[in-house]
């Protein structure tokens, strides 16, 4: 099967949790950058990284790279690229999005028209045709500039990954399932310990948790673009990588997961949600306030993205809020907090500071997840 370089964009903080989910799928790394990482794989593998990916935002099929500091050089340099062993006669294709970081060429609008035009050129000379009829499948280029280096794929995903199916409808201020996913890979949280997030939401914390447990593949309630793909994917890669990830699924498993929140509606989005993800006998959903967060049991932990006052009415009560969950948690024994926020007074008014911090671009919006580090639970005697 040919090989082929495929891209992997993530969230920027979080490229090693998505390197290493790509090794574990047994594929070579060809490098990380900030917010992407690019990998060797086969047909089969672009399959793979599309149903069992937990952290990568889409998966795009590797065109090419080139350096190019003037348009015209941009025109030039796209038209050389082997479009025909992608794109056939019938085939859509467009160049749905670019982003230019510290290049001399930073105008998206004029890459795209540019690059459209070239690829236009190439395939005309290729398929001796002047006019293409664009009614088949669909090839959306997605092109980033990097210090005038050019990296153009064409995306397989379709709608973005983190759609896994599940959540039609989110909360307040959702975090992505992507992102909580990441999140979860990030803390050394196993299926055989607690996990209780106190401000759950539409529920996105605990359902990707649920689906880690039972191993149930993200992407296996969607469908992906590049499906339509006959000239580069026999359908029959898909069956069998579905008919792999419905082998996986271990069902039921024992776990304690559990989600608050202090809204009655949000929790009944939540438990919808984890219905429609087919995790919903793995999670205890209650309506109830962060001042009620206790559990008899020790070495839990909380995964958690509380208020970060996103409306300026909201602001006032942060730091009560923040005030009451620190106090929640010093009451708990040798439990770990992981929380996401952009609050920057959140740390103060938790009354503890974090063991860890680290700075995650949540889309455009910085925010730092804070790690506090309750101690490791001592290690079971075999046989006992």
């Amino acid at each position: 099967m040919k090989k082929m370089e495929l891209i992997a964009p993530c969230h920027f903080g979080l490229e090693t949790v998505l390197k290493r989910e790509i090794v574990e799928l047994g594929y070579e790394i060809a490098a990380v950058e900030d917010g992407r990482v690019t990998f060797y794989g086969d047909a089969d593998a672009l399959c793979r990284a599309n149903i069992f990916l937990r952290t990568a935002e889409r998966i795009l099929l590797k065109v090419g790279s080139f350096t190019a500091v003037t348009f015209e050089e941009l025109f030039e340099k796209t038209r050389s690229l082997p479009w025909e062993e992608y794109i056939p006669k019938n085939g859509k294709f467009w160049v749905a999005k670019a982003a230019s970081v510290k290049s001399r060429l930073f105008s998206p609008s004029d890459i795209q028209s540019i690059m459209k035009k070239a690829m236009v050129r190439r395939m005309q000379e290729r398929y001796h045709i002047e006019w293409f009829p664009e009614d088949g499948a669909s090839y959306p280029v997605r092109v980033f500039l990097m210090k005038d280096v050019v990296t153009v794929g064409i995306d397989s995903s379709g709608t973005s990954l983190h759609k896994r199916g599940y959540r039609e409808i989110a909360g307040k201020a959702p975090i992505t399932e992507t992102l909580a996913a990441a999140l979860i890979m990030l803390t050394p949280w196993r299926r055989d310990r607690i996990l209780v997030d106190p401000f759950c939401g539409s529920g996105t914390f605990p359902i990707e948790a649920a689906m880690i447990a039972s191993n149930i593949a993200p992407g296996m309630n969607r469908s992906f673009l590049s499906e339509e793909w006959g000239n580069l994917i026999p359908k029959k890669l898909w069956y069998d990588v579905m008919d792999e990830a419905n082998d996986m699924i271990e069902n039921p498993v024992p776990v304690d997961i559990q989600g608050y929140d202090a809204d009655g509606a949000v929790i009944k989005i939540a438990r919808r949600n984890a219905k429609e993800a087919g995790v919903e006998h793995l999670i205890h959903f209650q309506e109830r306030s962060v001042s009620e967060l206790s559990h008899p049991k020790k070495y839990g932990f909380i995964i958690t993205n509380p208020p970060y006052g996103e409306r300026l009415e909201d602001k006032k009560d942060l730091p009560r809020l923040y005030q009451m969950f620190g106090e929640r948690f010093g009451q708990l024994d040798s439990w770990s907090a992981y929380m996401i926020t952009s609050y920057e007074d959140a740390v103060k008014y938790f009354g503890r500071k974090a063991d860890k911090n680290r700075k995650i671009y949540n889309g455009m919006l910085k925010t730092y997840f804070y790690q506090f580090l309750g101690p490791k639970p001592p290690k079971r005697i075999k046989g006992a």
